[in-house]
């Protein structure tokens, strides 16, 4: 008991050792994995691209304030990308375990948002300068037109030169504070429009309106370009690109530190795994030692697993013949109580045929004693008799035999006399055969088979049994089934004799149904008026070895063997009782069993 319990002992503390080496490798491996070198160069890759986005804002702002044209270009939308990458890094901060990413992407994504909405006011803005700019430079065509076309009429013509200087000098001027827009070109700008609409008062009507139209555009330009101006101001204090390069900068550096801090941990690993195949080398020599001892072990161990499972085998066969002769018994038995009711059976067709026999036994002298006659009558007419009164008295003797015969109707009388003796013949014939067929061992011939039949056969059978008792056949139209007809015979039989013996006195009823249940199956209801089955036994009434009969008369297996062969046939054997009403035992067979019927029953 000691040493069991030592040897307990080690194999836990063994166990215990086991693990926890298991633990310490499982943990190094764990901290050398590199983690989703995927995840994190996307994460870069979606830094790189707000970089892009950043630099392309700044050089369309620049370009949109050095040239005079609206470009042509196609413009992204920079709003969707923005949004795909802010929902990419959101959810890459849920995948990689960065500080950094995790405490900047917030003021990261506010950052991107408030320059890409400046982006946008600073578009609209410029947009209108440009388009007043271009309105105030397209006049010098159109103020030149119009001088050309009031020179001739207008007599003053130096304030047509005058008034044309005026516009030179508004576009020149105007020109130069869209590109340096401060305070006092803007003052310039101004004054020179005053002298504009000064100029415009004292000239014709069509001249004075386009000098005036070019003083409104004037003054647009005057109007926006101060508000695009602010906007550009305000762009040039966001941060998100700074930010960009920030975060970026961060996140590189939790990547290298995690990498080198991995490194670290992978000369540990090595270092203990070698330490490991070091001990696990000794143990493998330890355990090969001990499988050499093991095996000699095991091969008496399947030398005698080997004997047993042959001890087994042969018990299982004589178990397998004990049971098949058990059962065989067991119908013997029911077959010899009904030896008396076949005697009978058949000593009623024998008596037709003794009967038959002793009447064509009494006929014979007179049948012998014509044919005799008229033998002798033959062979004087072959003879050729010149005794024409011996050949008249025999003729007249053989004439008077054969009306005798005639009268008697000895003929018709010894046909049905033969046709009796025929008849009981056939029923001794059917009765043995009945007996034969039900009685054989051969368990697995299986076939087609009508149950109605099988009923009918079964009913002649226990024909002595059924005489105080009336059988009522409420036979269906149902198709033939495949099973072995033996074994259901036994089935019916065994069920007809339990109704008899359930109808204690008196003249009882049994109702033999069949029916088709369902286009598959076909049941047969097996029904008395007898005394019923209690409640507390019809549970066990299937169990083997289980009566309620006294000791001699009855061996427990009938109804134990009435289940196995349903189930066999792969169908189901259900009963109904009520005390002082009756009892209705119901077969449901299948057209077809799954396979075929085992001959072990």
């Amino acid at each position: 008991m000691l040493q069991l319990r030592s040897r307990l002992a080690r194999g836990v503390l063994f166990a215990a050792a086991a693990a926890a080496l298991a633990a310490i490798l499982g943990y190094l491996y764990f901290k050398t994995q590199s983690g989703d070198f995927k995840r994190q160069n996307e994460v870069l890759a979606l830094f790189r691209e707000l970089k892009e986005i950043d630099a392309r804002w700044d050089v369309e702002v620049l370009r949109a304030r050095t040239e005079l044209a609206p470009s042509q270009l196609p413009v992204p939308d920079y709003g969707a990308v923005l949004n795909r990458v802010r929902q990419e890094l959101t959810a890459a901060t849920r995948d990689v375990d960065s500080p950094a990413l995790k405490l900047g992407l917030t003021d990261l994504a506010s950052a991107f948002a408030q320059k890409a909405e400046l982006v946008d006011k600073f578009k609209k803005a410029n947009a209108a300068t440009q388009q007043a700019l271009a309105q105030v430079l397209a006049a010098d065509v159109e103020i030149a037109g119009l001088v050309r076309g009031t020179w001739q009429d207008f007599r003053d013509r130096e304030r047509l030169v005058a008034a044309e200087s005026t516009v030179t000098q508004v576009i020149a001027e105007s020109q130069k504070y869209y590109f340096a827009p401060g305070a006092a070109q803007k003052k310039t700008v101004e004054t020179v429009a005053a002298d504009l609409r000064e100029a415009a008062a004292r000239l014709p009507a069509a001249l004075r309106e386009g000098l005036l139209r070019l003083d409104g555009n004037v003054q647009q330009l005057l109007g926006a370009k101060p508000i695009e101006q602010e906007l550009y101001q305000k762009l040039s204090f966001v941060t998100a690109g700074p930010r960009v390069n920030g975060l970026t900068n961060a996140y590189s550096r939790e990547i290298e530190s995690t990498l080198a801090d991995k490194e670290i941990y992978r000369v540990y690993l090595v270092a203990f795994s070698g330490a490991l195949l070091i001990f696990i080398g000794y143990l493998t020599a330890r355990l090969v030692a001990s499988y050499r001892l093991l095996n000699a072990a095991n091969e008496e161990l399947e030398r005698r697993v080997i004997e047993r499972t042959r001890e087994l085998s042969e018990a299982l066969t004589q178990l397998k013949e004990s049971e098949a002769q058990l059962i065989q018994t067991e119908k013997m038995s029911s077959l010899g109580q009904m030896v008396a009711g076949v005697a009978h059976e058949i000593n009623t067709p024998l008596a037709y045929v003794k009967n038959s026999l002793g009447s064509v036994k009494g006929k014979l002298p007179e049948l012998t004693q014509l044919i005799s006659e008229a033998e002798q009558l033959l062979a004087l007419l072959r003879a050729g008799a010149s005794d024409p009164q011996k050949l008249a008295q025999q003729f007249a003797l053989t004439e008077q035999l054969i009306a005798r015969f005639r009268e008697h109707q000895a003929l018709e009388e010894l046909r049905d006399l033969v046709k009796d003796g025929l008849y009981g013949i056939e029923q001794i014939a059917e009765i043995v055969v009945n007996l034969k067929d039900f009685s054989r061992l051969d368990r697995s011939k299986v076939s087609s088979f009508s149950l109605n039949e099988g009923l009918e056969s079964t009913l002649l059978l226990a024909k002595h049994e059924l005489k105080m008792h009336t059988v009522k056949k409420n036979f269906g139209a149902i198709p033939p089934i495949t099973c072995s007809p033996s074994q259901l015979n036994q089935v019916f039989l065994n069920l007809i004799n339990n109704a008899v013996q359930a109808i204690e006195a008196g003249e009882g009823v049994i109702t033999l149904t069949t029916r088709q249940p369902d286009t598959e199956h076909v049941a047969v209801d097996v029904e008395d008026n007898g005394k019923g089955i209690p409640p507390e036994v019809l549970p066990k009434i299937f169990d083997p070895f289980f009566t309620t009969k006294d000791v001699g008369k009855g061996t427990g297996l009938g109804l134990s063997i009435v289940y196995k062969i349903v189930e066999q046939h792969g169908g189901t054997l259900s009963v109904d009782s009520t005390v002082g009403v009756g009892t209705k035992f119901t077969v449901v067979l299948p057209l077809t069993p799954p396979e075929p019927a085992p001959a072990a029953a």
